[in-house]
């Protein structure tokens, strides 16, 4: 087994890993910008080094200075975390040259899936269903009308580079598709310095559905399930779910060997996660694959009882799986919501001195975290806090469960989007299982919405 992990990530998936090396008898190293000086993951880390000034890009995007980390701390391994360099083919093939191993699938992997024009491709090509639309780069405006009547109205136009909703619009209307290609094109160049676009048919309620993939190096590939990731605003996720009240056992199974194969076929080898779209209809079509762990592995974690950080690094250090699919049981349902530091209102980031700090606790409840009383919450990171999950014997106990956590969680000096967490789970739509990607977009349009975010506004603690 590896003898030092250096993890190239902060906060609470920084720590996250920390507990998995631990737990494998692994030596650890937290890497951290002057602004992270006090960190948990530096506290708790065997030795930690400083790499540069708060700016990520001078410091956990600079790739010369973590790997002079790993070197003078002699690390034998890089854990990437999510985020920042994780997907970085780049980055991975630069350890495995300097004989660090990347806890992580291959370079040509993350080079594959990293551009989402040359994943879909390779997608159709390994016999996964793909929505219609262009084969590869639309060149201009014209090119894409074209293929916009061919297909039929709605269309998306998606950046080639991208993710995270830059470089995305939904076109109703060909007078609008020249306008539309334009501006997508210019916001793909300024988020990815690429502005290759691809378009395809646009759902009008889609449920985001993914399929949670583990390969060993030795041709062992399973899956674990699927996430309903369905709740998010601006295609950025807010909760998520397992198993998803939209599939049936049929096709679950559907879904899942379809993965299998498919990542068979590509010669996958580490975690992985296939991100699909589900119509109305009950079919789905691959968007895209992260190479990654996802901040929402808990859920995965809690239903099947494995620990996928833990595995990752095994089969990182080539270690077989330690189970076949027919072991992989889904027991009860769980849920995630990601407590980020933001007005519950409008989601604007509200960086500051955390004052008081309490996290919710009892059976079933876990609290994934790297904040405490007196953490001061920086402008310079992503705003997520926590991620709070809970596990309970069925959907509706989960919710209940989910109901008093947030109840019980106190934060206190910087605002949260608690209160919104807690209007979204009495929404109706939400509790039947019946809501799709425009369910945010909903709640806050509608009375009944706005009026329960403003009362657990007024009554979170």
């Amino acid at each position: 087994m590896f003898k030092k992990v250096l993890i190239a990530n902060r906060g609470e998936i920084a720590l996250r890993v920390i507990r998995a090396c631990r737990e494998l008898g692994i030596a650890t190293v937290a890497v951290h910008s002057t602004a992270d000086a006090n960190a948990l993951h530096v506290r708790f880390a065997d030795e930690s080094v400083c790499i540069g000034p708060p700016p990520s890009k001078e410091s956990y995007l600079n790739i010369p200075q973590l790997l002079s980390a790993a070197e003078i701390t002699r690390a034998d391994a890089i854990h990437p975390g999510y985020g920042f360099l994780s997907e970085n083919a780049e980055f991975a093939e630069v350890c495995e040259n300097c004989k660090i191993r990347f806890i992580g699938p291959r370079p040509e992997m993350l080079r594959l899936m990293g551009n989402k024009i040359r994943a879909k491709q390779a997608a159709r090509e390994a016999g996964m269903p793909l929505l219609p639309g262009s084969a590869g780069v639309v060149k201009d405006p014209k090119e894409a009308e074209a293929i916009a009547r061919e297909i039929g109205f709605p269309v998306i136009l998606k950046a080639a580079a991208g993710g995270g909703g830059k470089g995305m619009k939904i076109v109703r209307d060909p007078n609008a598709l020249a306008q539309a290609f334009s501006t997508a094109a210019a916001e793909a160049v300024a988020s990815f310095n690429n502005g290759d676009l691809y378009i395809e048919r646009y759902v009008e309620k889609p449920r985001h559905i993914e399929i949670q993939i583990a390969a060993d190096e030795h041709g062992n590939i399973i899956h674990l399930g699927e996430r309903e990731c369905s709740v998010q605003r601006r295609h950025q996720k807010l909760i998520e779910e397992s198993p998803s009240p939209a599939l049936t056992p049929e096709l679950r199974e559907t879904m899942g060997r379809v993965s299998v194969e498919a990542m068979r076929k590509l010669r996958y080898n580490n975690v992985g996660t296939i991100e699909y779209l589900l119509d109305e209809h009950g079919q789905f079509y691959f968007m895209e694959m992260n190479t990654r762990i996802q901040v929402e592995h808990p859920v995965t974690e809690l239903v099947t009882g494995v620990d996928l950080v833990r595995e990752q690094i095994r089969m990182a250090y080539g270690h077989p799986l330690r189970f076949k699919q027919e072991d992989v049981q889904m027991r009860g349902a769980a849920i995630e919501c990601r407590v980020n530091a933001e007005d519950p209102v409008t989601f604007a980031p509200w960086p500051g001195k955390i004052t008081g700090y309490s996290v919710p606790g009892g059976y079933g409840v876990r609290v994934d975290s790297a904040a405490y009383e007196n953490y001061t919450v920086l402008p310079h990171y992503d705003s997520l806090l926590a991620k709070l999950i809970v596990h309970a014997e069925d959907r509706e106990t989960a919710i209940r469960r989910m109901q008093r956590a947030l109840g019980e969680y106190v934060v206190e000096g910087i605002r949260t989007n608690i209160p919104f967490h807690r209007a979204a789970l009495a929404e109706e739509s939400f509790r039947e299982g019946n809501y799709d990607t425009r369910f945010v977009e909903r709640l806050l349009a509608s009375e009944t919405g706005t009026h329960r975010l403003k009362k657990a506004i007024e009554e979170t603690p």
